[in-house]
């Protein structure tokens, strides 16, 4: 899935709640948790990459940018500006 096309269901689990949906129970608890949630699974990608093999690295990066896009979304911030943001560092 495109990072996009991620961050637009995210967008619409937020603005159209269901108890089924874990995106939906982030916001539900709030910026704290949604926060909480990048640092866990910050902390479980340096453990990956330390120790674990490439598959599970790359599937805790998944989750990062998951919780990364839920903390975007929760801000009101598009990954677009991230890309603007990364491209002004561009050398």
């Amino acid at each position: 899935m495109k990072i996009n096309e991620l961050y637009t269901t995210i967008l619409e689990r937020k603005e159209n709640p269901s108890e089924a949906s874990y995106t939906s129970s982030l916001f539900a608890k709030g910026l704290p948790r949604i926060a909480q949630k990048v640092g866990e699974e910050g902390t479980e990608v340096v453990v990956a990459a330390l120790s674990q093999d490439d598959a599970r690295l790359v599937e805790e990066i998944a989750d990062l940018t998951y919780h990364v896009l839920v903390l975007l979304a929760a801000r009101n911030i598009s990954p677009q500006a991230v890309e603007v943001e990364l491209e002004k560092r561009k050398k």
